[in-house]
């Protein structure tokens, strides 16, 4: 009877031990949880918000390039008018001929604005960066997405295995933590793109 007491109480503290770790295990998935589910929000958010912005961008690249089209279009009017007027006075010869270098000036200007950094080549690249941002944050987003649904199992099956006292389920829900884990590493670091993610 001793002997039993003995044992029963040896399995009582192996049983609280091994269910503190677990408990311990558990609180540690809780936590890269959290952190998974701060990076797959982050993530979103910068894909919304580089695509408002590469859109605003295209946007005023398009109005831009509209304005132009129509400073191009006005400056070809002038040139064939003086071509069509040759004997127009020197005064109005002077004053198309002025309008036309200020058109030009501006088409120049809309083209590539090195100071604003706001003509079409700087818009260009601007837009094409902003869409490469976005590209990265939606590549990001699914391993997020990945890694909380295995990381909530994992959490599930280690509460299961605390309650059942089954082994096995605490094997799987440790593979399948560890499975999350390297998904949400991945999501922060892109180290490996995987073909069927994303």
């Amino acid at each position: 009877m001793v002997w039993d007491d003995l044992g029963r109480r040896a399995q009582d503290e192996n049983r609280k031990d091994r269910d503190r770790l677990i408990g311990i295990f558990i609180g540690v998935l809780a936590v890269l949880l959290a952190v998974c589910g701060m990076g797959g929000g982050n993530a979103s958010k910068d894909a919304t918000l580089k695509n408002i912005e590469a859109s605003n961008t295209w946007s005023f690249f398009q109005a831009k390039n509209m304005r132009r089209h129509v400073l191009r279009t006005q400056t070809e009017e002038l040139e064939l008018w003086l071509l069509k007027e040759p004997q127009m006075p020197e005064a109005g010869k002077a004053a198309v001929e002025a309008k036309i270098k200020s058109y030009k000036q501006q088409i120049e200007l809309l083209t590539s604005d090195e100071k604003g950094n706001e003509g079409l080549d700087q818009l260009f690249k601007k837009g094409k960066a902003l869409e490469a941002e976005r590209d990265l944050a939606m590549t990001r987003d699914p391993y997020f997405d990945y890694g909380q649904a295995l990381l909530q199992i994992a959490i599930v099956l280690a509460s299961v295995a605390l309650i059942s006292s089954g082994s096995l389920l605490l094997i799987g829900s440790a593979a399948v933590g560890i499975t999350g884990t390297l998904l949400t590493l991945n999501g922060f670091m892109l180290l490996v793109r995987l073909p069927f993610i994303g």
